[in-house]
């Protein structure tokens, strides 16, 4: 699988407050939409669903021109993934939202449930790593 966009977990945790901002908002319209729908009985095609809808596709268009991609996890926390290339294997750096920090990754293969810790070296800011091997 080839991506636009590959973040190394230095630059997706730089990233990771308004990826956060997105998510909140991204779990509070998906809520609003549950809430119409199931609880309250608003039909799907309804002009007011429908505005809920687009408000949502538009947030989740947000995290995919930031090259990050947001999967539906439950209504209370998100997941999402960025594409990165760890030991010279593309991968996914995975973050949930009930998370302080971005410190997982998985294979395309293995998903979420074969998250790994990312290696610490990984974190290593490029400009002080450049400036200590001079």
């Amino acid at each position: 699988m080839d991506f636009d966009k590959y973040f190394t977990p230095l630059e997706a945790t730089r990233t990771l407050p308004l990826v956060r901002r997105i998510v909140a908002d991204i779990l509070a319209t998906g809520t609003s939409l549950h809430q119409m729908i199931l609880e309250r009985g608003v039909d799907r095609g309804s002009p007011e669903v429908l505005a809920v809808h687009k408000r949502l596709q538009a947030y989740l268009d947000e995290l995919r021109e930031l090259g990050c991609e947001f999967k539906g996890y439950r209504h209370d926390v998100g997941l999402v993934d960025f594409p990165a290339r760890i030991e010279g294997e593309t991968v996914l750096l995975c973050w949930k939202s009930d998370e302080d920090e971005l410190r997982f990754y998985h294979s395309l293969e293995d998903g979420f449930a074969g998250r790994r810790p990312i290696p610490a070296e990984y974190f290593a800011d490029e400009n002080q790593a450049n400036q200590t091997s001079t």
